[in-house]
């Protein structure tokens, strides 16, 4: 990120840990430790939490800090010095990073394209005078591996079934801790720590450490624990219980198969190489597997089971579709990114009458006339998750509900960002744009409000599936 040197006789590396939030198959913390090792220095691992940036609450910061304890007690036992930070005011935290630099040899920090953190390290590499580096941990398919963004899920894929296999040997290792030796880490931070002070990491989950916080506290905590053993947790038991009826009960909303991974994934606390090392230990594949030949087709590539073949291609192709987005266009989360015809269709039917117009607060609070879209709502308000289907039914409504697209994507941006655990990830933009036509092509009929948009409704919804009880769960 700068043309700085290794400083050779600084006292520690940093690895700042920002979106790879973990302890495992982590190619910035390996990196780091590459560092610590060629220097025979000890490793500093800075892990911060700021609180102003836009839609920060209880639910996200609980999640994170949840994660920072897994990772306190982990880096503890391996002898690694860990430093976490959690901001009281906004801005409070603005110079921590370039006082740790002061007397580091290297700067190691996680590459992400999207939501603020590309502009913080842009920020960041003016602050600091030594290297500083930034580590692709994204995803199975580097970053840099794309000259372009892609229209659709069958552009992406037949491009990733050309390049991937050469990747797939490029892993990172499962644990990079392991047999570690490196220097004790015996210098006093009591300077720093007095203007910075370190967060005290636990188990509590009261929110009673949030409420100073100037953060939504409307927003309440999450039932779902985040961090790297509960993620580790939940894959084992989608491998055990979800993954074999995968193919054929994914988008039941009387039976969730589904993995309810992306929030871990979008914080970091898992990454997409361990859940591809272990979906394909658990069907004997081998990386002596020979592919066929690019066909852009989903399934019978990978040649393990049709269920597998279904998750991988939502755990590759459509989830780092969605980074190379944001890899490759700014506008990412901006209305006019849709492509030509998604967007001439919309404003040719921009003043169809609406049969129902809804505000951001009624949307919000789940007061339509839909029940099957206020169950839907009232989900993602209470558990920060939204069944899969019906993300994409509740979309398409808010687009019909709403005096324009733009309107539209505003509030679907709004409550996916404030609400879900997964929010403000690239693949969450992927599913909130889907519904205004990205990554789709055009239907018909043509109809109403949705033009050539492909449409979708609850009615149709619960006579294709059994949503009793889902309606009954999540009632008033």
């Amino acid at each position: 990120l700068n043309e700085d040197p290794v400083n050779a006789d600084g006292a520690y590396v940093v690895y700042w840990m920002i979106a790879a939030r973990r302890t495992h198959f982590n190619f910035g913390l390996q990196r780091a430790l590459e560092h610590a090792k060629d220097l025979n220095r000890p490793l500093l691992v800075l892990e911060a939490l700021r609180c102003g940036y836009r839609w920060a609450s209880d639910r996200h910061h609980q999640f994170l800090i949840d994660g920072m304890a897994d990772n306190a007690r982990r880096l503890d036992r391996k002898g690694v010095h860990y430093y976490p930070y959690v901001e009281p005011t906004p801005d409070a935290g603005k110079g921590l990073l370039a006082a740790l630099a002061e007397q580091a040899c290297v700067i190691v920090t996680d590459q992400y394209p999207a939501f603020f953190l590309p502009r913080m390290l842009q920020s960041a590499a003016g602050q600091v005078s030594v290297r500083f580096e930034a580590i692709d941990s994204n995803g199975l398919l580097p970053l840099p591996a794309t000259e372009k963004d892609y229209p659709t899920a069958y552009a992406f894929r037949r491009h990733v079934q050309k390049i991937l296999p050469d990747h797939l040997s490029d892993t990172p290792r499962d644990d990079p801790l392991k047999g570690l030796r490196l220097p004790e880490f015996d210098m006093s931070l009591k300077p720093i720590e007095k203007r910075w002070p370190v967060w005290e990491c636990d188990d509590d989950r009261s929110a009673s450490s949030l409420q100073s916080m100037p953060i939504d506290h409307h927003v309440g905590i999450a039932p779902v624990t985040g961090g790297e053993k509960a993620a580790r947790d939940r894959l084992s038991r989608f491998i055990e219980n979800g993954l074999s009826q995968y193919g054929d009960l994914r988008n039941s909303v009387e039976h969730d198969v589904t993995s309810r991974l992306s929030p871990y994934l979008h914080f970091g606390h898992i990454s997409p190489h361990e859940v591809f090392a272990a979906v394909m230990d658990h069907q004997n594949w081998s990386t002596s597997h020979v592919f066929p030949k690019a066909s852009g087709s989903r399934s019978g590539w990978w040649g393990v089971s049709e269920a597998a073949e279904g998750f991988l291609d939502q755990l590759i192709t459509w989830r780092e579709l969605g980074f190379n987005m944001c890899v490759h266009r700014r506008d990412y989360d901006r209305y006019e990114s849709l492509p030509d015809w998604a967007q001439a269709t919309l404003r040719e039917h921009r003043k169809d009458k609406r049969s129902y117009l809804y505000s951001l607060e009624e949307f919000e609070t789940a007061a339509t006339h839909d029940e099957l879209w206020n169950a839907a709502q009232r989900q993602l308000v209470r558990e920060g998750q939204m069944h899969n289907y019906l993300r994409m039914v509740w979309g398409k409504k808010i687009l019909e509900w709403t005096r324009s697209p733009e309107d539209a994507l505003d509030v679907m941006v709004e409550l996916n960002n404030k609400y879900a655990l997964d929010g403000r990830d690239p693949n969450s933009y992927s599913g909130i744009f889907w519904c205004l036509g990205r990554y789709d092509r055009p239907w018909g009929p043509e109809r109403p409000i949705f033009g050539k948009i492909r449409y979708m409704s609850s009615a149709n919804t619960a006579r294709k599936m059994n949503v009793t009880e889902y309606l009954e769960r999540y009632s008033e």
